[in-house]
């Protein structure tokens, strides 16, 4: 199955339905301008997310001024790269000068901060317009605050739109934006990107400066880009990424064409594969679509390498007192102070992290040191491993992490961070693809895990496995969601 191929017939395919790089292309040879795509995606939000509830706030206004800033600039022959001109949207813990930030938490609606956050400023200067703000989970936890809107999945609303990007993963699936920002702590890019049937990427940690964005746990929290295809996320990624004066964790390391990357060939890649936990203990119709990719992956040249990956049955309890020391230190100042104002799983959490004690979290951070070593070890022959995203089909609940009163280390919450944690402990990429549906019609995705800094390979194994498939041209039916 072959992807599209350009340039996009115009008389077949609405405007906000092709990827971020096909839009690019229109917009590069003046087939319709920033302006033109920017008012057709902007009628699409108004049409379909009443229902969807993918946006928190839309910027019409300052969207528009920056399309038309952006027409004029490609009249005159200026071009900033790829997202000169394209609509794309921030998840809201990405603060901006022109609207409010609320990282989804109830009493901060409203909130204004007055500056932009450094991946705010980075997409704007690569002339990216940008439509606005999207919904996600309390604090970019597991749950929605009650009071709260909650981002529907648009293959399918009675299942999960995955964790706290959630709003990223609906409106790039429903062709609301071409790209969103994503945040992931435990698997928060990766869960609604594999939830929405869209491409994401959770770079090294470092990678894209958190500076100005609003932190569940800092030494866990990534930032990163959510788009229809790898080639899209590599697009967004060379203008997000790079070292931030303003975040001394930011890495230095010189940013590379992740977008050039993309289009070499895979032959020799070693990928390995753990096939007790990831094949044979999935669900079928979840191994069904790993070993699928796998049979791709091998039909391009790649090498699947048999490794024993660690699997240590306290890795959700450790990462539970990780996060929830780090939230305590976020949320210091407003929480206990205004806990009427929290909803049930972020209270949860926070009252965890407040009764942990210095041997908690001790024990815990050498327990991660250890962790990291026994993956670096177990990668050791290989270039990335090969894992679902979850083990089984998605949940047709919105909040799989279980009932706030079993707290954060309840067996739910064990049974989803299996296969997405290891990269938020290790701080390693890891890129979610598309890779098949199940009987329902939903999405399942998989995610190739790499070593630090090895982005561009995994960008160029994913946009190989798309040039070769076609599970990234897919497209909910949106007629349901009409207003």
């Amino acid at each position: 199955m072959n992807a599209p191929t350009k340039p996009v017939n115009l008389s077949t395919r609405a405007l906000p339905d092709l990827s971020l790089l096909e839009i690019s292309a229109v917009i590069a040879r003046g087939a319709a301008t920033p302006l033109e795509v920017t008012e057709a995606v902007l009628a699409r939000v108004d049409a379909l997310d009443p229902k969807l509830s993918a946006y928190i706030a839309v910027s019409r206004a300052h969207a528009l001024e920056a399309a038309e800033t952006a027409t004029r600039e490609r009249a005159q022959g200026l071009d900033r790269g790829p997202l000169h001109g394209v609509p794309l949207a921030l998840k809201d813990l990405c603060e901006t000068d022109f609207a409010p930030t609320s990282a989804g938490l109830a009493l901060l609606r409203g909130h204004e901060t007055g500056r932009n956050a450094t991946v705010t400023a980075r997409l704007q200067q690569a002339g990216a317009v940008i439509l606005g703000k999207l919904g996600m989970t309390e604090g970019a936890y597991s749950g929605h605050h009650p009071d709260m809107p909650v981002p529907k999945n648009p293959w399918n609303p009675a299942c999960w739109a995955g964790s706290s990007s959630s709003g990223s993963g609906v409106s790039v699936a429903a062709g609301l934006c071409f790209g969103a920002t994503g945040s992931d702590t435990g698997g928060s890019i990766r869960f609604p990107s594999a939830s929405c049937g869209i491409t994401g990427m959770k770079g090294t940690w470092g990678r894209v400066s958190r500076h100005g964005v609003f932190a569940l746990a800092d030494s866990l929290d990534h930032v990163g880009p959510m788009a229809r295809t790898a080639a899209d996320c590599a697009a967004m990624l060379t203008a997000m990424a790079g070292a931030d004066p303003a975040d001394p964790t930011a890495l230095t390391a010189p940013v590379p064409d992740y977008l050039a990357a993309c289009a070499g060939p895979i032959r020799g890649v070693r990928i390995g594969l753990d096939r007790a936990a990831v094949l044979e203990a999935a669900a079928p119709e979840t191994a069904a679509v790993l070993s699928d990719a796998l049979s791709a992956l091998e039909a391009l040249g790649a090498e699947i390498v048999p490794i024993a990956f660690p699997w240590p049955g306290d890795s959700t309890e450790q990462w539970s007192v990780l996060c929830a020391i780090e939230v305590a230190l976020a949320h210091a100042g407003r929480f206990p102070e205004q806990r009427a104002g929290y909803g049930p799983q972020l209270t949860s959490l926070l009252d965890f992290g407040l009764g942990l004690g210095a041997k908690d979290v001790g024990a815990a951070l050498q327990w991660r040191l250890v962790y990291n070593g026994m993956v670096a070890r177990a990668m050791a022959g290989v270039d990335m491993v090969i894992l679902p995203v979850t083990a089984a089909p998605l949940p047709e609940i919105d909040n799989p992490y279980g009932a706030p009163s079993a707290g954060p280390s309840n067996e739910n919450l064990g049974d989803l961070l299996k296969f997405t944690a290891p990269a938020d402990f290790t701080g390693y990429p890891a890129l979610t693809l598309p890779g098949g549906f199940d009987g329902r019609g939903a999405p399942i995705g998989f995610q190739l895990m790499g070593k630090a800094l090895s982005e561009p390979l995994l960008f160029q194994v994913g946009a190989a496995f798309q040039r070769m498939t076609d599970w990234h041209t897919r497209r909910p039916d949106l007629a349901p969601f009409q207003s």
